[in-house]
């Protein structure tokens, strides 16, 4: 079956197209890809894996085709966030690696994301080189294998733990510990099953913050939840918050490098308002400057900010590949997605769950007032704003060139009662509204699915476009 890479690797429902055998090739082809462009005497990857179904199995499995071809294998010894792992590339001062995850797709899905040596996700360039990789190794040259426990015995393939080494890199270079710990906050923390269970709760340990965890248990099938860290999917957070008069509630997704939040009143916090909080302090009470890097479903209360603060402000087409390229090149202070994968200044260009945790507990811990009196008043200064997304779930697959032709060509004068004033087609179509609402329309790059958000002053507003934006995404299909 034809293996399809999109924004950070390689996704597919797992016993269909991802197979050990497909694995293999994809592995044959990164490590093709590092030998002819990794000119060093010895080549090093680190390979970590989520808590899904086999993930531990198939990232043994990269481990044997990288040592069967010289490469040294830092193998993981247990399930371990993205972000830990992509941060041990630059510890380890590796070439690349890989996590074997799908994030927060069901859990049927499997994943394979490349990461480059700077500890991010692996460029639109380096994926389209490593595709052409695997198109030759399909034709033929097949995989190189090697016996696991002999690779073992011989040191390539090497286990390893990414914990501590991460650890300090966050609380030493980028979390305030001493303002969490004098906080003394009760924070509930959903793991959703994920590869970030009981990370939180360690890191936190030697404080005096009081951490719950909800599934933090190992459960490849998620207990039948959806791990990604949406309000609609975290209603026992959302209840354990409301019920414990806890401070904070904390949601990572399947591999923890996204965040979710939920406020002292039960309210789902979603990451635009997440990484507006994280702008005003890093610039109010910290004193930091550079540039915001959003993509384009972000909200525009941050570029509100932008001016404000006289900073810089990117946008970018969905995939933190491309908010990774500001950060490498550029001062950037925050750069993140409305999907909730955030980075900021001084770490590493890939989205951190559990960095933003951290984040946002010391910012309510500084503050001394609620999270939901943190937010009105973020409102009452940058907004008002009102966000809302809705997936639609695809029976066929939808060309996207063709939804975004017909789309424009239909674009009307007005959508519920605003002048159209403006419209992008870089990544889907957004229709810019002429009171600063906004309504987007583009299919996944990593499952089947149309995704439409919509961005006002008020629910009603929001509910009106997303209707709207619901009938135009699905007119002719």
């Amino acid at each position: 079956m034809t293996i399809n890479f999109g924004t950070d690797g390689w996704r597919a429902v797992i016993a269909e197209t991802f197979t050990f055998d497909n694995l293999r090739l994809v592995s044959q082809a990164l490590a093709n890809y590092l030998l002819e462009t990794k000119k060093t005497d010895q080549l090093e990857v680190v390979i970590g894996f989520d808590t899904r179904f086999l993930s531990d199995r198939f990232a043994g499995e990269v481990a044997r085709v990288m040592a069967a071809n010289g490469i040294v294998a830092h193998l993981a010894r247990a399930d371990a966030p993205t972000p830990a792992i992509s941060y041990s590339i630059v510890h380890k001062k590796a070439a690349g690696g890989v996590m074997i995850t799908a994030s927060h797709n069901p859990p049927r899905y499997n994943g394979f994301k490349v990461k480059a040596d700077y500890g991010g996700s692996a460029s639109k360039e380096q994926l389209k080189a490593i595709k052409e990789h695997l198109d030759t190794v399909q034709k033929g040259t097949g995989a190189k294998l090697t016996d696991y426990d002999q690779a073992v015995a011989k040191g390539i393939i090497r286990k390893f733990d990414p914990a501590w080494p991460y650890y300090e890199h966050l609380t030493t270079n980028l979390i305030n510990m001493d303002i969490i710990t004098n906080g003394e906050l009760d924070v509930v923390v959903d793991s959703m099953y994920g590869a970030g269970r009981c990370v939180l709760r360690e890191i936190l340990s030697r404080t005096r913050t009081k951490v719950h965890e909800l599934h933090g248990e190992m459960n490849p099938g998620f207990g039948g939840i959806h791990p990604e860290p949406l309000g609609r999917n975290l209603r026992q957070l959302i209840a354990t918050v409301q019920n414990s008069h806890v401070q904070l509630g904390l949601a990572t997704d399947g591999d923890a490098d996204r965040i979710g939040a939920v406020d002292e009143r039960g309210n789902f916090v979603d990451p635009h308002t997440i990484m507006s909080l994280a702008v005003r302090y890093l610039v109010e009470k910290r004193k930091m400057s550079g540039a915001i890097v959003k993509t384009i479903s972000s909200t525009l209360m941050l570029n509100r900010m932008a001016r404000a603060y006289q900073l810089p402000l990117y946008e970018t087409p969905v995939g933190f590949d491309l908010i990774a390229t500001h950060m490498l090149n550029d001062d950037v202070l925050l750069g993140g997605e409305e999907s909730g994968s955030i980075s900021i200044k001084g770490h590493i260009p890939e989205g951190d769950g559990i960095l933003m945790g951290l984040l946002l507990i010391e910012i309510v811990a500084e503050a001394k007032i609620p999270l939901s009196a943190l937010i009105a008043d973020l409102q009452q200064k940058f907004g008002p704003t009102v966000y809302r997304r809705d997936d639609i779930h695809l029976t066929k697959p939808i060309a996207k060139a063709e939804m975004v032709a017909r789309l424009v060509e239909a674009t009307p004068n007005e959508i519920i009662g605003q002048k159209v004033v403006k419209v992008d087609n870089y990544d889907g179509v957004k229709y810019h509204l002429a009171d600063d609402s906004w309504l987007l329309i583009r299919p996944s790059g990593t499952e089947p699915v149309l995704r439409v958000y919509a961005e006002s002053s008020t629910e009603a507003a929001v509910s009106a476009l997303l209707q709207a934006g619901r009938q135009f995404a699905t007119h002719g299909q």
